[in-house]
């Protein structure tokens, strides 16, 4: 795994990787360095054979997780240029819900355009009270171009998310938890970020195969009506039948004692 990025911070810490968006000056915005550096990433770590229980994103500094795409960089865009940087922030976000492992997105401070789409992006979002969400692009005569209009519609519904983004306003902390966008929520930035890894840590004491096959069964049906995505359900439930774990675990449970994963 390389962690030699020119915008982000990558530790890993056993089977845990931070991630952080290291342009603070900037308020992490998203230009295509950032991208660029977030797919590379990413891919790597989706073609690793290194096991690896889970992710927590996050920015640097205390202002913003991400403040937005990078409007210095995109307000002399082409139309081709346009698409391809949509499509490249499109990309970044598919590699999130690619992992096999559980991503936190860790959100203080803004959480704006890009930013919103990537922490939407995460299997789901903690943030600190001073957290700020929204889709303002219309407010620049553009409209959320990383899967904005697509994942905020399923994740709080269409109605909801249809006023969110015309207007362009601005969600804060307490709104985000009342629309299910946000987990939970912290008084600091250390106390979310602590509590995002006490969470790894209880996720990480289950079978790693199956909360791989959870999460990739859980995002294949949400474009599916619900007896095609049951199928897929059903499938992967009856394959684990084959696995080390499902027998592992069953066994454990029957002999009253703690089971040894091995995540196949």
């Amino acid at each position: 795994m390389n962690t030699n990025y020119e915008t982000l911070n990558v530790e890993k810490s056993g089977d845990f990787i931070t991630l952080t968006v290291n342009r603070e000056k900037s308020l992490n915005a998203l230009n295509s360095q950032v991208l660029l550096d977030l797919k590379d990433l990413l891919t790597s770590l989706n073609e690793s054979v290194e096991t690896l229980k889970g992710m927590v994103i996050t920015g640097a500094g205390e202002k913003a997780f991400i403040a937005g795409a990078d409007i210095v960089e995109m307000s002399d865009m082409s139309v081709d240029e346009a698409h391809d940087f949509a499509t490249l922030g499109q990309e970044v976000t598919f590699l999130f819900e690619e992992l096999p492992f559980p991503v936190i997105a860790c959100v203080n401070g803004f959480a704006l355009g890009g930013g919103c789409e990537m922490a939407m992006s995460a299997d789901f979002i903690y943030a600190t009270d001073n957290a700020v969400f929204g889709q303002p692009e219309v407010k620049l005569g553009l409209i959320p171009g990383f899967g904005g209009t697509q994942r905020l519609a399923k994740l709080i519904g269409r109605n909801r998310a249809k006023e969110i983004i015309y207007t362009g306003r601005n969600v804060k902390i307490d709104e985000a938890k009342e629309l299910g966008l946000v987990v939970k929520s912290f008084s600091s930035k250390e106390e979310m970020i602590n509590e995002a890894f006490k969470t790894l840590e209880k996720v990480s004491k289950n079978s790693p195969l199956a909360v791989s096959i959870s999460k990739a069964a859980m995002n294949a049906g949400n474009d599916l009506t619900n007896e095609e995505g049951l199928g897929i359900e059903a499938k992967h439930f009856a394959d684990l039948f084959d696995s080390y774990d499902m027998k592992e675990g069953t066994k454990a449970f029957v002999e009253k004692r703690a089971p040894e994963f091995k995540g196949n």
